[in-house]
């Protein structure tokens, strides 16, 4: 049995008037997925428990069967596992986002999309700048995602699970006041994310940056601090060889916790002109070259949401359904016995630009699963067939049950 899951992130969302009275998914040309709704089972998960901020690192963990209530203890601990960064069991890890923020509001939260070399001048100037504060270790991630890490030297981390800052995903063109770090060690984040204005005032990354006409990182935000999570091996509960194939750390970092091979592919860029087609080709590969289960994750349409821009999110999925749901389906049934589940982590509404709670719609066929009169895969039919699983965990114990 050969498994696939396509986790098009975000893609959930709310009836849009710009698209005529449709959903995106309604409104995307996408009989791919509609193809796998007609031959198999559609319905609801809720991935993220409402007592959880809701992201990705919730989401997919939820997706991938570990209950995030037990197994979740950060965002930044998965993205310093996707860099190969062993953390010690009194090490903390951050996200560290360079972000535009001017008049006080949440301008950018990817600094106008700063380019690697930027970014990398930037976490210099940091590391340079914190010599002498040895606890404190910036890496460099992709863009405007980087991590910090808090190595304790002569006393325990202030942090703990109490820790909390606002993503800056979620804030856009807001006022940041209220969404800065709050709890223990919230005073020595709020110190570094302020400090970092001065630094990056006059730095010559930015600089140059101002003289493209391109937005600066006007400084660093701190979020998503963890310790490393301890998650059972994916081989060992469900018997499957597995692969993932994505841009966005995190999901790397999920992955490598898991056991699972992580998949790079040329011109997955983790935004809208990602290489969707190189995607679908290298799922194919996987299996071929004898993976069990490959999930591929695209994070074009949860940034076409975060912009806010509904025709980008359509876009997107017509590129996920046509490169990659498609072609992948046509290879599984050429093969034998499959699964295939299409399913995103959260939705992320157009309307707010941020993640949001609540259900997705999954639709799953292939060997043993039943149709349960759905034919199209939307928000709206996932509702009509009664199959509603309120812990999303569980959903991947089903999918992979033979």
């Amino acid at each position: 049995m050969k498994y696939v899951l396509v986790i098009p992130d975000g893609c959930a969302d709310e009836i849009q008037s710009s698209l005529g009275g449709k959903t995106p998914l309604q409104a995307a040309h996408v009989p791919g997925m509609d193809h796998v709704a007609q031959l198999g089972t559609v319905g609801l998960t809720d991935n993220v428990p409402e007592s959880m901020p809701s992201g990705s690192d919730v989401g997919t963990m939820s997706l991938f069967g570990y209950d995030p209530k037990v197994y979740h203890t950060g965002r930044a601990p998965l993205e310093a596992a996707a860099q190969g960064i062993e953390l010690g069991p009194d090490d903390w890890a951050i996200r560290c986002n360079f972000v535009t923020v001017q008049n006080e509001r949440m301008q950018s939260f990817t600094a106008g999309q700063i380019s690697n070399e930027a970014g990398q001048a930037l976490i210099a100037l940091l590391q340079q700048h914190y010599k002498n504060e040895p606890c404190w270790q910036f890496y460099q991630g992709v863009s405007y995602r980087n991590l910090l890490l808090y190595r304790p030297t002569d006393k325990p981390a202030p942090f703990s699970k109490e820790t909390f800052t606002t993503p800056p995903h979620d804030i856009t063109e807001q006022l940041i006041e209220s969404h800065l770090p709050t709890g223990p060690g919230s005073e020595e984040l709020k110190r570094l994310m302020f400090e970092s204005r001065t630094l990056f005032a006059d730095c010559e990354a930015n600089q140059k940056r101002i003289a493209r006409d391109e937005l600066p990182a006007t400084q660093i935000w701190l979020w998503g601090e963890g310790r490393t999570p301890s998650l059972t091996p994916f081989q060992s509960r469900f018997g499957v060889r597995s692969a993932v194939i994505t841009a966005v750390d995190l999901l790397r970092g999920i992955g490598r916790l898991l056991g699972w091979d992580v998949i790079e592919v040329a011109g997955a860029t983790g935004y809208l002109d990602t290489d969707y087609a190189a995607k679908g080709r290298a799922a194919i590969d996987a299996l071929k070259n004898g993976m069990d289960f490959v999930v591929v994750h695209v994070e074009a349409t949860d940034e076409a949401s975060h912009e806010g821009h509904a025709d980008a999110k359509v876009t997107a999925l017509e590129a996920i359904d046509r490169e990659i749901v498609r072609p992948v389906h046509d290879y599984l049934k050429s093969q034998g016995e499959y699964r295939l589940l299409v399913c995103p982590d959260h939705p992320t509404f157009l309307r707010t630009k941020t993640h949001s709670h609540g259900f997705v719609p999954f639709a799953m066929c292939g060997t043993g699963i039943n149709h349960n009169g759905a034919t199209t895969y939307d928000e709206i039919a996932a509702k009509t067939t009664g199959d509603t699983m309120p812990a999303g965990y569980e959903l991947m114990p089903r999918f992979l049950k033979k």
